[in-house]
């Protein structure tokens, strides 16, 4: 990705920082809440379909608390996060009406997103807001998830996010231009690294590994999650998010900012990951016709094609997909377990609901989801 073909991004995961939200401790930063707001609000309208990650829980429940330093005590964290949280989501909410979106709170651990059943849970659920073109506002649940608060950071949510839902671009907007050659508090002639692979070695010295008072994360954290990100295809941007209309220039293709390319295209990466999951927990027999149309056409699988049902497995698990011939046809996350899928092998899709009394999804395995041998 260039930056002019940036402008051509569809998908977007944004994520601003502690010290830029909290204006380095002093409350929520109205002014700069009321900018990003108003660009995230553009793009959305644009036609693209935007997820906000917000850090800033701590650290405005620590100003509602009047707490100049952050604890150490994790229950302390956790109360500051309960009551930050709060605040946080009022100010978002507020604004994104001004500009007619709804908004949708979304707290996740980090094993939301590795938990394959989870996985597909959470990845439905931000599909279908973006599908009814709301703004989800994405933030860890520090209030009960302990071993985030003590060594996660939402750079790293961001990038996983952003694998989730496919995302053209991630965007972190800091409290610094991007990443530079040398640390520009101690040399103020530092060169700023306009454009790099993700995946280039020789940035590893050029970054920190501590972040600021208020956030967990620094430079480092922002390097892995652009690293993380490439593996499903999204190029990272670091930029300055006091920069004066900073998301809509970027998108508009100027060069603020770090551009950290990843090495594939986003859905060539994801069905690569697909292909090298080696550990498959069942197998779904096919007939003739569901092999043509996973080959020929590359839709879903539905349950009306298979033919029978092996192996214990849940909704999320990796399942075979197996032609007449006994050759493996492709691979996939399956959305129904091992016993709902016995009950609906060879059943249309609208009998889906009369079978199980329920329908979770349309297909067994969506196409997204499903990598063809």
């Amino acid at each position: 990705m260039t930056r002019e073909k940036l402008t051509s991004a569809r998908r977007l995961v944004v994520k601003i920082g502690s010290a830029l939200l909290t204006d380095d401790g002093k409350g929520l930063y109205a002014q700069g809440l009321d900018s990003w707001v108003a660009q995230l609000a553009a793009l959305q309208q644009s036609g693209r379909e935007v997820v906000l990650v917000s850090s800033g829980a701590v650290a405005e429940g620590m100003t509602r608390l009047g707490w100049s330093q952050r604890p150490e005590d994790l229950h302390q964290l956790q109360a500051a996060a309960a009551v930050g949280q709060v605040g946080l989501v009022h100010a978002y909410e507020t604004r994104f009406r001004q500009h007619g979106l709804q908004t949708a709170q979304i707290l996740l651990g980090h094993d939301d997103i590795s938990a394959r059943d989870r996985y597909l849970n959470a990845r439905s659920t931000l599909m279908t807001l973006l599908e009814l073109n709301v703004v989800p506002v994405v933030n860890e649940n520090d209030t009960v998830v302990t071993d985030e608060i003590r060594f996660g950071d939402n750079d790293t949510l961001a990038a996983l996010v952003a694998n989730l839902i496919d995302a053209d671009a991630l965007i972190i907007l800091t409290d610094q231009q991007g990443l530079y050659a040398s640390d520009p508090r101690h040399n103020p002639d530092a060169e700023l690294i306009s454009d790099a692979q993700a995946s280039d070695t020789q940035l590893d010295p050029m970054v920190g590994g501590s972040g600021g008072g208020l956030g967990r994360g620094g430079m480092l954290t922002k390097l892995r999650a652009a690293r993380l990100a490439a593996r499903s295809g999204s190029d990272t941007v670091i930029a300055g998010g006091r920069v004066d209309e900073v998301l809509t220039r970027l998108l508009a293709g100027e060069e603020l900012g770090t551009l950290l390319r990843a090495d594939q295209a986003p859905m060539a990466a994801r069905k690569k990951w697909l292909a090298g999951q080696l550990r498959s927990q069942g197998t779904l027999q096919l007939d003739a016709g569901a092999v043509r149309v996973l080959r020929q056409q590359g839709r879903s699988l539905l349950a009306v094609g298979v033919t029978r049902v092996s192996g214990r497995f849940n909704r999320g698990d990796l399942v075979l997909c197996i032609g007449p011939d006994g050759e493996e046809v492709a691979r996939g996350l399956v959305n129904y377990s091992a016993d709902e899928a016995k009950k609906i092998a060879g059943v249309g899709s609208k009998d889906i609901a009369e079978v199980l009394g329920y329908i979770g999804d349309p297909e067994l395995i969506h196409r997204d989801n499903l990598a063809v041998s």
